[in-house]
């Protein structure tokens, strides 16, 4: 289940925190605030229990999805293996399939399957913003890219551990530092988050999935895709980067 606190509780949470729990509860009658957050709390809830966690996959289902696709698209991206050991082994599958699909749509412009550099971005010859950490992909490169998009597959993982943790508020810090060069230097960028396995993120790890969402309502992430999503939505992504490509090179452009 994902909590979804009535005004009370909330008003209790303020009131244990040291803050005002009459910005919740007004002589006995919930705010227009507590009234948000409580209609908030319940699409959150629904989102992750009835969409989100029938998507989220195990390593057998990805496997099969994984081979599918490699049989229909017969990629030549790169296929990298997970970091596991003996015989956890395997190819990364959700890597594997956002490189194929990706590889599908994009024809013969360049991709940045594996980014072994920081992001840039510049602007009339002068660097504007450097990210702070490497992504999972790019197009069409790493310097001033149109997307970029971060992975998060964990399929053999038995405990929702740090290294799940800090990946979820790396994503986080990803998408503040490109606010930032949204407000300050008008430059767009989608930065999609893929996420997966059943055990790790719904067994162990539900209010890191509750923070995902918040991000996304945010505008921390511009799209998050769950699991299988990957070869539903992912395809008219990579539709629109290509376009949004083209008309930023188009020498019509205005």
């Amino acid at each position: 289940m994902i909590l979804v606190p009535d005004a009370e509780e909330m008003a209790d949470a303020f009131e244990a925190l040291g803050l005002n729990p009459e910005a919740i509860m007004m002589r006995g009658r919930p705010t227009a605030l507590a009234r948000l957050l409580a209609d908030y709390f319940a699409y959150r809830a629904n989102v992750l229990m009835n969409f989100v966690e029938p998507r989220l996959m195990n390593a057998q289902q990805a496997k099969a999805l994984f081979k599918q696709y490699r049989k229909q698209l017969c990629p030549n991206c790169p296929i990298p293996m997970n970091k596991q050991t003996g015989d956890k082994k395997a190819e990364a599958f959700l890597t594997a399939l956002v490189n194929m699909i990706v590889e599908s749509r994009v024809g013969d412009l360049p991709v940045d399957y594996d980014p072994r550099e920081l992001t840039t971005f510049t602007g009339n010859g002068v660097p504007l913003r450097t990210l702070a950490r490497r992504v999972d992909g790019a197009f069409p490169e790493t310097v001033n890219p149109v997307a970029i998009w971060e992975i998060k597959e964990y399929y053999y993982t038995t405990t929702f551990g740090s290294r799940v943790a800090d990946g979820v508020y790396e994503t986080l810090l990803d998408g503040m530092e490109l606010e930032s060069l949204r407000d300050d230097e008008d430059v767009h960028v989608d930065h999609v988050l893929v996420v997966d396995a059943h055990y790790t993120w719904w067994v162990c790890g539900k209010p890191y999935l509750c923070r995902i969402i918040d991000k996304l309502h945010m505008g921390y992430v511009s799209g998050v895709i769950f699991g299988p999503e990957v070869v539903d939505r992912l395809p008219d992504l990579v539709d629109s980067w290509v376009a949004s490509l083209n008309l930023a090179s188009s020498p019509d452009r205005p």
